[in-house]
């Protein structure tokens, strides 16, 4: 018998098959769906927008990433793509420059993070990825229901502007995203943990003699992130949790005025702030699943941990994810024998970093966030830290730890 969770959908138009149904085009869905492809596992990718041109995406490339892309050869293509470099990440305040994490100091080949916006590298990584020919993907594709035999997941249903279709798969795989519909038709329920901040995003034009990196400034109760983008800036104005409502009645002078407190030199350029409509809310949250998978299902990326914005981590997660779920999938997957120990491997690999990055987010947020947000004063870092930071090794582990990860993921040949 063929259950449908929550929908009842019409008659499909048509029904397929792959070994691998991944739901979501981010980063976590095409870098599996890529290295699964690679191996000649027949991969079908459903993404529900038309493109990848989103606002609220990580542009946060780290030197673990660049390491995964150049043992599949791409590297060096993925560096010839237009993007900013940050040797460190360093936050500028009124009391001077606090540099929090020093990548330049590491042995490493790629000494820096690398910006580049989400939507160039998906497209690059979606592009090589249909080089090979068992890689579909199918854009305005909606899933909205999951197949169940028994207590077993054996596909989904999905809307495109054609109307239904139905994809069985041996393995579903549920990327898409913090707001993941499959986990939830699953009845996957992620441990919430408090993040004290919501951002406002927005643009800002860039001029010729502006920097081309990223830039952090916080003083007087207000974190500003600048992320260049090319011929613009994309603006990160961090408020306090659940604020907005009361930024925008303060209205929208009130926050171009904060803003020039704190970055001067955007003075000529706040005016392109028109109305609130050009000023976007990312609701910030940090959580994780007690268990990734069910029979038949995987979930990888935000969909098994949505990350903090701290130290842009998040898009590494996902595709450290993807490439210790490409090793330990492509036998059974060849085999067409994916039990749930197999899906339990890769969340016992995974569990471990996801909690200790969290963790560690949670007290960047608590001990500097938070209080930032709170102070009208700028901020400085706890004295124990700042005496810690003064030791060789201790200075040089945020930035592994951010650069690198807790330990290092391998693509298996």
């Amino acid at each position: 018998m063929v259950e449908s969770n929550n929908l009842q959908s019409d008659q499909p138009r048509t029904s397929q098959s792959a070994q691998c149904c991944i739901v979501g085009c981010g980063p976590a869905g095409a870098m599996l769906g890529f290295l699964l492809a690679r191996r000649g596992i027949d991969v079908l990718v459903l993404e529900k927008h038309g493109d990848f041109l989103r606002d609220f995406r990580g542009d946060t490339i780290h030197p673990s990433t660049i390491q995964i892309l150049q043992e599949v050869g791409l590297a060096d293509q993925l560096l010839d793509l237009p993007h900013a470099q940050a040797p460190a990440f360093a936050v500028h305040t009124a009391l001077g420059t606090m540099t929090l994490a020093d990548f330049s100091r590491l042995k490493i080949r790629w000494p820096y993070l690398m910006f580049l916006p989400q939507w160039d590298f998906l497209t690059f990584l979606t592009d090589q990825a249909q080089r090979f020919p068992s890689f579909h993907v199918v854009m305005h594709a909606q899933a909205q229901e999951l197949i169940e035999e028994g207590s077993v997941i054996c596909g989904v249903r999905y809307q495109a502007a054609d109307g239904w279709h139905e994809v069985r798969a041996d393995l579903t795989v549920a990327a898409d995203g913090r707001s993941s519909q499959m986990r939830k038709l699953a009845g996957l329920v992620p441990l919430e943990t408090s993040a004290p901040m919501d951002v406002l995003w927005f643009r800002l034009s860039r001029r010729e003699n502006d920097l081309a990196s990223i830039l952090f400034n916080i003083d007087a109760g207000h974190i500003i992130g600048l992320i260049y983008r090319g011929d613009f800036w994309q603006v990160a104005y961090v408020i306090p949790k659940g604020t907005d409502p009361h930024v925008r009645e303060a209205g929208l002078e009130s926050l171009k005025q904060s803003l020039c407190r704190v970055v001067p030199w955007l003075e000529d350029r706040v005016d392109e702030l028109q109305t609130w409509e050009q000023v976007k809310l990312l609701v910030v949250q940090s959580n994780r699943l007690r268990h990734w998978y069910r029979p038949g299902l995987l979930c990888i990326g935000d969909a098994a941990h949505a990350m903090s914005p701290i130290g842009g981590v998040g898009i590494n997660l996902a595709i450290q994810d993807a490439v210790v779920a490409a090793n330990i999938l492509t036998k059974p997957l060849q085999a067409n024998h994916v039990r749930e120990r197999h899906l339990a491997a890769i969340q016992r690999r995974r569990v471990w970093p996801t909690r200790v990055i969290q963790t560690l987010q949670s007290l960047m947020q608590q001990r500097l966030t938070a209080p930032a947000l709170r102070s009208s004063h700028a901020p400085m870092l706890p004295a124990p830290v700042r005496v810690l930071l003064r030791l060789p090794g201790v200075r040089m582990l945020p930035a592994r730890l951010i650069a690198l990860g807790v330990w290092p993921v391998h693509v298996r040949n």
